[in-house]
């Protein structure tokens, strides 16, 4: 016999049918956002478990970090250009913590990462407010779940707005960046370890800009973690 939540689930998928973000399916965990196959499905970079991995890489003599990840591999017109739209564009937060976990499971997993917080990538605050919410605090939410460590995010902030990144080269990029950011709470995030979040690396300009006004803070050391890179 079908239990009492059984009937409830199911009245419920009738008129509001539960379907993965990804391919549509409705074979799917009802607290999920994903399928399994879409679950499966997704290229892992499994650069939480190497150090001198690309990540890490690209950052050298740029920012001193002492370690760097990201979670999955993006390409265009792939499964996770998709759901990166889904997360950032079309105000899909459930999608965005649920990776969050993914992310903080692997890196808690890793036993590479002993950090004390979490710091998500600021947005400028008219950006944030149009968008709904910072994609980079979104995925702490879901982090924070699974490392049970802070979510820092007043200590930094980005009150100037700046030009789009996406047609820009590298030292263009980082001339953007310059100053756009400023330190607003270094007694909250000294002496500590922080691992400062956000969606992709590319270029790693805006980071870059983040993580060493961070690193202006008293005895703070630093690491990073992003959903995606496009790096291969």
């Amino acid at each position: 016999m079908l239990t009492v939540k059984e009937i409830k689930e199911s009245v419920l998928h009738l008129f509001f049918p539960h379907i993965c973000t990804g391919c549509g399916s409705d074979i799917l965990n009802v607290e999920s956002a994903l399928c399994m196959r879409c679950v499966d499905a997704m290229p892992e970079t499994n650069f939480e478990l190497h150090p001198d991995n690309p990540v890490e890489k690209s950052f050298w003599g740029r920012l001193p970090l002492i370690g760097a990840t990201a979670q999955f591999y993006f390409t265009k017109e792939s499964l996770m250009q998709h759901l990166m739209h889904q997360f950032k564009y079309k105000g899909n937060r459930e999608l965005g913590i649920q990776l969050g976990r993914m992310m903080g499971e692997q890196i808690m997993n890793s036993g590479r990462f002993h950090t004390d917080a979490l710091v998500p990538l600021p947005l400028f605050p008219a950006k944030e407010k149009r968008r709904g919410y910072n994609q980079a605090t979104v995925l702490c939410l879901g982090m924070a779940e699974r490392m049970k460590i802070p979510i820092l995010d007043k200590a930094i902030t980005r009150p100037q707005h700046t030009e789009t990144q996406t047609k820009k080269g590298r030292i263009e990029r980082w001339k953007n960046m310059e100053g756009k950011f400023i330190l607003s709470d270094p007694d909250a995030i000294k002496n500590k370890h922080l691992l400062l979040v956000d969606d992709v690396v590319t270029t790693g300009a805006t980071l870059e800009a983040c993580g060493n006004e961070l690193l202006k803070a008293e005895n703070v050391r630093l690491s990073l973690a992003t959903l995606c890179t496009a790096t291969r």
